[in-house]
């Protein structure tokens, strides 16, 4: 059997685990949404929110493209931020890196990958703001797990420079930004524990749109 077909099998086993337990598992399922988090993770195939969360199915509400980008000329991504605070309430938005990314290593070689091109600027636009302490790091795995890192504090901060978030944080307190890498080659999950408060009061006469 092919993996594709493999898959509908998966998906029978799946649907009949659920109903063990909780006949009524799929009718509360189409009820509705109401999940705490945001997840914007990178589209890596080895790294799938809900599974290294432990979430179950309405727990999180996800978006994913190649190296965990937040651009704010990125429709889609602004879309999901929009809808996750003001309608779905979240209160946590977690922007997850990982460790051997593709999309990060690309933007640390000089060469023109195409239509990659003005996406993977976004990460090389994080090399830039932090070149010299990137290139302070000899070790070149070192220097691309760094970068890993912040990566996913860059876009974080893009998160909190949306006017969305901004204005319900003013309003509620909600929701808290975090910034977490997972290491592919261990399987743990790393909470950067970044202020992003404090960095958008640093940076508050340039980004502020809530007052």
């Amino acid at each position: 059997m092919s993996f594709y077909d493999q898959i509908f099998e998966n998906n029978k086993k799946w649907l009949a685990s659920k109903k063990v337990n909780n006949k009524q598992f799929f009718a509360k399922l189409a009820e509705g949404q109401s999940p705490d988090f945001l997840y914007i993770g990178c589209s890596d195939s080895r790294v799938t929110a809900e599974e290294l969360m432990g979430a179950e199915a309405g727990q999180v509400f996800v978006h994913r493209n190649i190296a965990n980008v937040v651009s704010t000329i990125d429709l889609s991504a602004m879309s999901v931020i929009e809808y996750a605070v003001t309608h779905l309430k979240v209160k946590h938005i977690v922007v997850c890196g990982h460790y051997h990314c593709g999309g990060v290593k690309a933007a640390m070689v000089p060469q023109d990958l195409g239509l990659l091109n003005p996406w993977i600027r976004n990460i090389r636009d994080v090399y830039r703001l932090h070149k010299e302490s990137l290139d302070s790091i000899t070790d070149e795995e070192q220097r691309y797990q760094r970068l890993v890192e912040l990566n996913v504090e860059e876009q974080a901060f893009n998160v909190l420079k949306t006017a969305a978030v901004q204005k319900s944080v003013l309003a509620t307190g909600f929701p808290k930004i975090h910034g977490w890498v997972f290491d592919v080659g261990t399987g743990e999950l790393l909470d950067q524990h970044i202020d992003f408060s404090k960095k958008l009061n640093n940076m508050k006469e340039v980004y502020n749109l809530a007052e």
